[in-house]
């Protein structure tokens, strides 16, 4: 079978139906199927938010993607042209009026994520939002009170989470194969810098906001504790256009948490090779590592030397990730459950890009300004 406006066959997509007793009353049911379906809209359709739309619109029967809306209206009714749906809008403020919407997907530039989580959290939409959660720890803390004074659910795209070898990686940990937990290293290589529009807009974050916070969410989960300190060093060094943004391209950090284990940060923007994304845990009693870099299992081998396929791109590496987080939080909000990853951790990797942020201005550790979770 295949939906409107795919390219994909759903026919091999597995889904599952939320349980007998999920409050599903406020959402639509398809008479057919007897699945609960939760309407969603998009709000920004760039590259990743298009990739969301995608996803929500062919590969998850359980959710209705309703309409889309981004700042550019032409390319909101571009993309809704594309994805077959009716509904397109200039604003976040206008989709949300829908009553056929209970759920809102953030994929703005970052600057904006705070204003569309307010947007989003007054009218009682349950929110999934891109990472990072907001640009500045004070906006993160003021949406975390603001969102759960609203009683709405929020979902961070922390997509490292949803990565098959991660999650793997993570029932080990906590099955205890490797004992406990001591260092954490993690590795992140971009093929090549942005384009210099990008940086120059202002509206995507600072590097370590934008790009190292995924390692930061990343340790976090994987070590079941906190950052505690961090001390960073970073310089440009093979992207001299970025130097007039007062931004970095090269960054190496050290990380202490909570309970004294260590941690390990490379994270680069160009490696002119590939995306390469590996992590390593090393524990008491044993190490797991996780991440790849050939894109399929095949090897070329010739007179002129060996051959493989390596992954190029981000969309590719995390392909499988971004359907599955965004099924999980589609499930998950069906289901009346609180997401995986929340506000809460949302706003704490933001701490840690902070912390990070400032070790690297002042050349010196700077301490984690984490909060405690509460019910």
């Amino acid at each position: 079978m295949e939906r409107r406006g795919c390219a994909i066959s759903l026919s091999s997509t597995q889904s599952t139906r939320p349980p007998r007793n999920a409050a599903v009353s406020r959402f639509d049911i398809n008479k057919d199927e007897r699945m609960a379906k939760l309407g969603v809209g998009v709000v920004g359709v760039g590259t990743m938010g298009r990739q969301h739309a995608q996803n929500l619109r062919c590969l998850i029967p359980e959710a209705r993607l309703i309409a889309v809306a981004d700042a550019d209206a032409k390319r909101a009714e571009q993309a809704a042209a594309e994805l077959e749906i009716e509904h397109f809008y200039g604003s976040v403020e206008a989709l949300v009026e829908r009553k056929d919407i209970q759920a809102v997907v953030i994929v703005t530039p970052a600057k904006f994520h705070g204003a569309a989580i307010r947007v989003c959290a007054q009218a009682g939409k349950d929110i999934f939002c891109e990472k990072p959660f907001t640009l500045t720890l004070d906006e993160a803390d003021q949406m975390l009170d603001l969102t759960k004074k609203a009683g709405v659910r929020v979902q961070v795209g922390h997509v490292r989470r949803y990565d098959p070898p991660n999650v793997r990686a993570k029932q080990r940990i906590d099955a205890g194969e490797i004992g406990d937990p001591v260092i954490f290293k993690s590795l992140a290589r971009d093929p090549a810098p942005p384009p210099v529009s990008y940086m120059a807009s202002g509206v995507n974050g600072m590097f370590f906001q934008d790009s190292t916070v995924h390692e930061f969410d990343l340790g976090r989960w994987l070590m079941n504790d906190e950052i505690a300190e961090i001390h960073a060093y970073g310089g440009v060094l093979v992207f001299p256009e970025i130097a007039q943004f007062n931004d970095i391209d090269t960054a190496l950090l050290n990380l202490k948490f909570s309970r004294g284990t260590l941690g390990a940060v490379e994270n680069y923007m160009q490696s002119g090779y590939g995306y390469d994304i590996r992590t390593e845990i090393v524990g008491s009693k044993g190490t797991i590592m996780t991440g790849y870099l050939q894109h399929t299992a095949e090897t070329v081998l010739t007179v002129n030397g060996a051959k493989t396929d390596v992954v190029d791109h981000f969309l590719a590496r995390f392909k499988d990730g971004y359907l599955l987080e965004m099924r999980d939080f589609v499930q998950t909000i069906l289901a009346d459950k609180n997401p995986k990853v929340d506000a809460f951790d949302g706003r704490q990797a933001v701490a840690a890009a902070a912390a990070a942020e400032r070790s690297y201005r002042e050349n010196r550790p700077a301490a984690v300004q984490n909060r405690t979770r509460t019910a």
